[in-house]
């Protein structure tokens, strides 16, 4: 079953003669499946390749007008999936827009660093990037109703939204695709760098987090409980953002003292991993970390639908030393917008310091009971 994904719709808005569109995701999230659903209907003619193929670095990685030539022909797009297995794609992809007539190409990417670095300076002004991310639930109300999309929650929760998981109901080989995905694929781009060892100490360190969603992270204390400097982690967090597989809220300050900004929270961008991580699958009933996976469901799902709908704004989480807090913050159109993320439905009313100092904000509680508008 092919559930439609939304950045199919942003590819074929922004490509154009002489332009790249640059997608970025996890692993196993769909890229290869979009471009495919692309060259559906596409009459042109087009070039489809990997980076994993030795002759296809060869040629894509060679600066050679001439090489790039030959190897493109008469093709009118050039499609490569897995771009950061290629040196110096950036500057070969300049090179194919600047001497290749009326040529479009689309570049996918498992890891935005290398990416990210060899793309972005070459193409200035010509690219334009697009993430992905495992199923939204936006793109997943394409094949399922309002009430299915309720009854199904608690999967959500447990299980992720990783394509295979979500067209898969067998439960057991959900668990078996996530491990599969957690002891394959997930520090891939990590391990392949040079440079990085303790690759047992990277697994140790995303179990330490996937214990601390919704909490400030301390480099120091998860130094400590690692045996490695405070440089490393900063290192190692870094590039497991970079491949997809967290991300970050830095605390919101702007006017009052106590408010706390110096520690980031980190989410992961599937809970399924997560739980996976901890080998923790348990219905909802039997688990005391519901708030927990609760937060990081709705904070995910509320980013894809930034991106997708191309959201410009700024995320943060908010909390004073005396431990008023606030979930989520989005900075949008010069407004704050202030989220508390509960599991349970509650009459809840602002901090009185936030309001205080924030005269001009809004606040939001989101439940089970309105979440689908939020995210969707």
């Amino acid at each position: 079953m092919y559930i439609p994904q939304y950045q199919l719709k942003n590819i074929h808005k922004f490509l154009g003669p002489e332009k790249a569109v640059i997608v970025y995701g996890p692993r196993r999230c769909g890229k290869t499946t979009l471009l495919k659903q692309f060259l559906k209907g596409i009459k042109e003619q087009y070039l489809f390749v990997n980076g994993d193929d030795i002759n296809v670095q060869e040629y894509l990685s060679s600066q050679s007008i001439e090489k790039l030539r030959s190897f493109v022909g008469d093709k009118k797009l050039l499609l490569i999936d897995e771009a950061q297995k290629i040196k110096n794609i950036g500057l070969n992809i300049k090179l194919i827009l600047d001497h290749l007539p009326m040529i479009k190409v689309i570049a996918t990417g498992s890891s935005s660093f290398d990416l990210a670095k060899q793309i972005g300076e070459p193409l200035t002004g010509r690219k334009h990037t697009l993430k992905m991310f495992p199923l939204a639930q936006l793109e997943i109300n394409a094949i399922e109703t309002r009430v299915q999309t309720k009854a199904r929650l608690e999967e959500r929760l447990i299980y992720g939204s990783y394509p295979e998981v979500v067209v898969n109901s067998d439960n057991s080989q959900r668990v078996l695709y996530l491990r599969e995905i957690v002891e394959s694929y997930l520090y891939r781009d990590i391990l392949e760098l040079d440079g990085i060892r303790h690759s047992d100490k990277i697994i140790r360190l995303l179990q330490l987090l996937a214990f601390q969603i919704g909490k400030e992270v301390s480099f120091n204390e998860l130094g400590s409980q690692l045996g490695m400097s405070k440089n490393t982690i900063d290192r190692y967090l870094d590039l497991l953002e970079k491949t997809f597989v967290i991300f970050k809220l830095r605390g919101f300050s702007r006017n009052l003292r106590k408010e706390v900004s110096k520690n980031p929270r980190y989410y992961f961008y599937d809970v399924g991993i997560r739980n996976a991580l901890i080998n923790n699958f348990n219905p909802l009933t039997m688990r005391n970390d519901i708030g927990e996976l609760w937060e990081n469901y709705i904070i995910m799902e509320r980013i894809k639908k930034q991106e997708y709908y191309s959201i410009l704004s700024n995320n943060y989480f908010w909390r004073t030393y005396d431990k008023k807090e606030i979930d989520l913050i989005e900075e949008s159109s010069g407004k704050l917008f202030g989220y508390e993320i509960k599991w349970q439905d509650k009459k809840l009313k602002p901090p009185k310091e936030w309001c205080k100092t924030y005269k001009e904000s809004e606040y939001h509680l989101i439940s089970p009971n309105n979440y689908i508008e939020f995210i969707s």
